[in-house]
């Protein structure tokens, strides 16, 4: 009596629990796995129960051997996949699945049980293939127990009560299951503690129960109170059913009903009751796919159509399955949309499913309709006056063709028809069918129109991409075409530099020797004159440099050797060289300087460049009768050069462009046609390179201040043991 009580307890929770875990959701994974197993603990306990009885008992034991290898298994990668549903099988965890399924194949043959011992109470025979069974089963038990307490250890919250609840309900299944199950019949031949063993499943059942309610493992425990307030439901049903019917019984026709045969028949009543809309959706279905019945609910058709307006913009996805959803619902034998040819695509069939038809009889039909006025069409219903193109459509299968257009005849430009075969019942089209149809064709063109606005736009951005890749390949070919010759340029200019260099440093000696005397004395005439070329030829020098050092600039040459300099050497040996120059030209330059200057590291040769730079621009551009003044100030942080004139000035819009290489203001291009825009280039890039900052203020018609400031600190000259 114990052992049948203890098995109907535990089919009905592992039943119970099962169903309703796998009715949840029965496309997860983890749902799938435990319905499994409460499906296989049920027949665990089942074939446990009949193995205790003296007929086929050899069988019911190797059943209970195998549902035990194939639960285990189970129980292993239901709790590998809780909470972790994407995580892959390692090889040995995918090697685990085929050796259960090879001992499960050898649970009856007589490699693991022989056949049953003799005696009052015969006890299998083991055999070789028992190990396996053992192995595989204290195995996967342990690896469950194992990968439960790691789960435990690093989650944390609601999941570690989960963890912990399914720890202590397959404990016993861990502990107890295999001596009861296997050690106790198959090494001392006793069988009387089997029937405990549907215990542990219930017991484990029990906790996944009460995990569901405690802690919603599976996420199901609505769907469980629903189910459990309806079953009470029916039982209320059942007994109020049988109350009146067997009190009517005996109260009318004084007939008695066993109290049994009340319990049965309301129970039956109860069920049937239970199961009436399920059969009754079974056979609505059977009977619809059978006879093509052609009831549909409008509004569903109507909320499914709308879903997919409002969930795609590519037109071909959207007409497709609009024609898989208007074929389904209305069955019809085929459903497809003839679309125009647009700027971005051109005639195309879209539907659920291709027929003969082609876009030449979607051109011929157009053609046939040139003389109707409606929207709708149905082939049989054309007057004679239609002949032609009834005959058309019905050659074509067309049942039915409605025009996609925005107004309310085909007259108005359209966007294509909506085509439809006959219905699969034989059955015509009804009114109903019509206007829920010029309803559909209505929205349908809506959500045409957004689609194909969403056509353009992305044709629109694919061919602003394809012109925007050529042009930046053209740009690119154009680009290495003018670094190449840039390069050419460079090569020119450096070439030019060093072949001009040679004579003007001959030219220059000879005049110097000739101004100190060694060709004998000058008269005041001659010596004029001479400064004049010898300043020229300085100048020329100098520019020649610029040439040089705008070319290694470009290659990346540029060097910087920075020794001690006095800036005030540096800028009286320019002043020396240019007060000819100015007083040719009647400006009055001036040198302001105090007596002593902190030396600072700089490369003097470049350095020289840049003070004559912006002396001699200051001369030129000062007409005659102003001032240059020429100025060098320290303070406790850095040394500052400075030029003033009071010449043409900058323009203020020309001012941001001054020092970038080749360019030169209109008004200094008007003053000095000869320039060649490269000194205030070549002055920044000396000075930035050296760590300086450019001094730059101007006001057109007043005149310019142009210098540079360096840091003391950074430019320190070092000391004679630093040197060392």
């Amino acid at each position: 009596m114990l052992a049948n009580v203890i098995l109907v307890v535990s089919v009905l929770i592992s039943v119970f629990t099962g169903v309703f875990v796998y009715a949840r959701n029965p496309k997860h994974i983890v749902n799938k796995l435990f319905a499994s197993l409460a499906l296989l603990l049920t027949l665990f306990s089942l074939a446990n129960y009949l193995s205790l009885s003296a007929s086929n008992k050899l069988f019911y034991i190797r059943s209970v051997m195998l549902l035990a290898t194939l639960s285990v298994a189970t129980l292993y990668y239901l709790i590998f996949f809780l909470h972790n549903e994407t995580k892959k099988l390692s090889s040995m965890q995918r090697f685990g699945i085929g050796y259960s399924l090879f001992v499960a194949g050898l649970c009856f043959t007589p490699l693991v049980f022989t056949g049953l011992s003799s005696g009052p109470n015969p006890s299998p025979i083991p055999n070789v293939g028992a190990v396996l069974f053992f192995v595989q089963l204290v195995t996967f038990l342990a690896n469950s127990f194992t990968l439960l307490i790691k789960r435990i250890k690093s989650s944390r919250g609601v999941q570690r009560q989960q963890y912990a609840s399914i720890l202590v309900g397959i404990t016993p299944m861990f502990l107890l299951s295999p001596i009861t199950g296997f050690v106790l019949p198959v090494v001392y031949q006793n069988t009387s503690l089997i029937f405990l063993s549907p215990v542990y499943a219930a017991f484990f059942v029990s906790l996944i129960g009460y995990t569901i309610i405690k802690h919603h493992l599976f996420d199901i425990r609505f769907f469980v109170v629903r189910s459990v307030a309806y079953i009470a439901t029916l039982a209320v049903l059942a007994a109020g059913f049988g109350l009146i019917v067997f009190g009517s019984l005996h109260f009318f026709i004084d007939v008695d009903v066993g109290l049994g045969a009340q319990i049965y028949i309301s129970v039956a009543t109860a069920l049937a009751a239970l199961v009436f809309s399920s059969l009754k959706s079974f056979f609505d279905r059977i009977s619809n796919n059978l006879f093509y019945r052609d009831a549909y609910d409008s509004q569903t058709l109507l909320d499914d159509l709308n879903n997919l307006f409002v969930k795609h913009t590519d037109l071909e996805r959207l007409l497709k399955q609009s024609a898989t959803v208007l074929e389904q619902s209305m069955k019809v034998q085929f459903c497809l949309f003839g679309m125009r040819k647009t700027a971005q695509a051109p005639e195309r069939l879209i539907g659920s499913r291709l027929t003969n038809l082609g876009v030449e009889d979607i051109e011929a039909i157009e053609k046939a309709l040139a003389g109707s006025q409606r929207k709708l069409i149905i082939t049989d219903e054309l007057d004679s006056n239609h002949e032609a193109l009834q005959a058309l459509l019905r050659s074509q299968g067309i049942a039915l063709l409605c025009h996609l257009s925005p107004g309310m005849t085909q007259k108005t430009a359209s966007f294509g028809y909506l085509i439809m075969g006959a219905r699969r019942s034989g059955n015509a089209f009804t009114t109903k069918d019509t206007r829920i149809l010029e309803v559909i064709a209505n929205q349908l063109v809506i959500a045409i129109e957004s689609s194909m606005r969403f056509e353009q736009i992305q044709h629109f951005n694919e061919t602003l991409q394809v012109s925007v890749n050529e042009a930046t390949r053209k740009l690119r070919k154009t680009n290495e075409k003018l670094q190449g010759l840039d390069a050419t340029k460079d090569e020119f200019i450096t070439m030019a530099s060093h072949q001009l260099r040679t004579p003007l440093t001959a030219v220059k000696g000879y005049l110097s020797m000739v101004l100190e005397g060694d060709a004998g004395k000058l008269n005041a005439n001659q010596r004029r004159l001479l400064e004049q070329s010898y300043t020229s030829a300085q100048r020329m020098v100098y520019l020649i440099a610029d040439l040089l050092n705008l070319s290694r600039l470009g290659t990346g040459k540029f060097v910087i050797e920075s020794t001690p300099t006095n800036l005030i050497d540096v800028v009286q040996t320019e002043m020396d060289q240019l007060e000819q120059t100015a007083a040719s030209r009647e400006v009055h330059l001036t040198f302001e300087h105090p007596e002593v200057l902190t030396e600072i590291m700089l490369d003097e040769t470049k350095i020289h460049q840049v003070v004559m730079n912006f002396i001699d621009n200051a001369i030129y551009y000062t007409p005659p009768g102003g001032r240059v003044v020429v100025s060098l100030t320290e303070t406790p942080g850095s040394v500052v050069y400075a030029v003033h004139d009071t010449g043409i000035g900058v323009p203020r819009r020309e001012q941001r462009h001054l020092f970038t290489k080749f360019y030169r203001a209109e008004n200094a291009r008007q003053a000095r046609p000869d320039g060649t825009g490269l000194g205030l280039f070549m002055a920044k890039k000396v000075v930035a390179a050296q760590g300086g900052a450019i001094i730059f203020e101007s006001e057109e018609g007043k005149g310019s201040t142009f210098g540079f400031r360096f840091n003391k600190r950074t430019h320190q000259v070092p000391s004679a043991k630093e040197q060392a």
